[in-house]
């Protein structure tokens, strides 16, 4: 059995807009805005999921879709980094930053660890491996870039490696073990 996942990366908001890690505030105007301007654009499914946080749900929600919250999609937990930028850590914390982006293991701001991150989606891959039909999830970037390196069976360090721009379907086919990927398609494309 061939399973297929569309997992859509979040609108824009305050975090996204100026590099911050995830605030939990919800998306803005223009990001709602495009989300809107997509909502139809994704064709049917067998089941909607959505990642707990407030841009993923308002995400979903501004797509038209009625999603069942996963935890297991949660993004990463950045601890007391939340809603800082990358720069203000560095000025508080630069060796704290530095093993963050060298070593997937780190977890210096008290949250959760890129190592730890990649093995709940690993375990979530495996689930969704027997799920039939066609599955689209609002999930975090960091979450789909977890995937990516999952699937490609890339180092850790990969993890730092990939963008996943806003507003971007990121398409999984196959099954347990063997996962085709197609990266950054923008909402509406045709698939090809």
């Amino acid at each position: 059995m061939t399973s297929r996942i569309t997992l859509i990366s979040p609108a824009l908001n305050r975090s996204l807009r100026e590099a911050r890690f995830d605030d939990g505030s919800p998306i803005d105007p223009s990001g709602r805005a495009r989300a809107e301007s997509a909502a139809g654009s994704l064709g049917a499914a067998d089941r909607v999921l959505v990642s707990p946080t407030a841009r993923c749900r308002d995400t979903a929600s501004a797509l038209g879709l009625t999603a069942v919250p996963q935890p297991e999609l949660a993004g990463l937990d950045m601890g007391r980094w939340r809603g800082l930028t990358l720069d203000e850590v560095m000025a508080r914390e630069p060796d704290g930053v530095m093993a963050w982006l060298t070593d997937p293991d780190a977890a210096p701001h008290g949250g959760g660890s890129v190592r730890g991150l990649c093995e709940r989606a690993a375990g979530w891959l495996e689930m969704a491996a027997t799920f039939e039909g066609r599955t689209l999830a609002v999930v975090e970037q960091e979450l789909v870039r977890a995937l990516a390196v999952t699937i490609l069976g890339a180092p850790g360090p990969a993890f730092w490696r990939l963008d996943v721009p806003p507003l971007t379907a990121t398409d999984l086919s196959g099954q347990s073990g063997r996962w085709n990927l197609r990266l950054g398609r923008e909402l509406g494309a045709e698939a090809l």
